[in-house]
């Protein structure tokens, strides 16, 4: 019973958000994510926490104010994903742009696959949505829902144009076959891990155990590997999808220290990003949750 109201009520916010204007649900989307950062204490303990290892040079009102505006972009997430189905080409055009497009072609050019590192960043779910809208559909690396009927209806709308999802606990055989095939997958890879699925490397300067699949799977395939993020650009009121220029890989030989090395490139370039964009990160997931033996 639970389970099927929770699907109700999504099912419901998705038809009440999509068939409003668009400025209109981006309004009570924000709503939505101010009721949610006054009221939601545990996570605001964990974003300030987060937000305090990360930036310790910052004062407490700028932590607070990062903080406070995440959970703005949250809320305009919420709104753009419910308007995603309405959405075409000509619509999106004032509203959504590319950055470093070229970068991406030239990788998909050289047909042994591409591996887009991404993250909780931005608009993570509008990139892939856009990216496949414009003529260029992929596969998105995931985590099921743990309510099924959920799962389904969210999925249903991240694949309407042509977007194909890979579930976390057989992503690796997924992986492989879509390079095989010179296919293009974006790998949300800013999430805390638990053993043996990954790997520590420095993210803010504090050890983060990391997913190390795409890194494997990159040396193994020869797959181009190139960071991409949709960002809200507040002075033009737009987002920008930008994709960076591809990652050199680190390959010595060593399948061990290789995989390291470039989960630790990868992490790197994440970083980057986040610390241009610090209002548009995930602060409120527990990325360092998982501590070294003896830590």
């Amino acid at each position: 019973m639970r389970k099927w109201l929770e699907y109700a009520i999504v099912r419901a916010l998705v038809a009440l958000l999509g068939s409003m204007p668009r400025s209109v649900a981006r309004g009570l989307g924000a709503g939505v994510g101010a009721a949610a950062y006054l009221s939601l204490r545990r996570l605001h303990n964990v974003g300030l926490r987060n937000l305090e290892l990360a930036f310790p040079e910052k004062s407490a009102a700028d932590r607070e104010r990062i903080l406070r505006r995440l959970y703005r972009n949250l809320g305009w997430l919420l709104a753009e994903f419910c308007q995603m189905p309405r959405y075409t080409r000509e619509s999106t055009q004032r509203f959504l742009r590319y950055e470093g497009l070229e970068n991406f072609l030239a990788a998909q050019a050289r047909g042994k696959g591409v591996l887009i590192v991404t993250g909780h960043l931005g608009a993570w779910e509008l990139s892939s949505y856009y990216h496949s809208l414009m003529g260029h559909p992929m596969s998105i690396v995931i985590r099921r829902l743990d309510n099924e009927r959920v799962d389904r209806l969210v999925n249903s709308i991240r694949c309407l144009h042509g977007n194909r999802i890979l579930h976390k606990n057989d992503f690796a055989r997924g992986l492989l076959a879509a390079m095989r095939h010179g296919e293009s997958v974006g790998i949300l890879m800013d999430t805390n891990m638990t053993p043996p699925q990954g790997v520590f490397v420095p993210y803010f300067g504090r050890q983060a155990y990391t997913a190390s699949g795409l890194a494997r799977v990159a040396l193994k395939t020869g797959a181009a590997v190139l960071p991409g993020f949709m960002l809200w650009e507040e002075t033009e009121r737009k987002y920008v999808l930008r994709f960076g220029e591809e990652i050199p890989l680190v390959a010595t030989g060593d399948d061990e220290a290789d995989a390291l090395a470039n989960t630790a490139r990868f992490t790197a370039v994440i970083e980057d990003w986040v610390r241009r964009y610090p209002e548009q990160w995930l602060w409120v997931h527990r990325r360092w949750k998982t501590r070294p033996e003896g830590e």
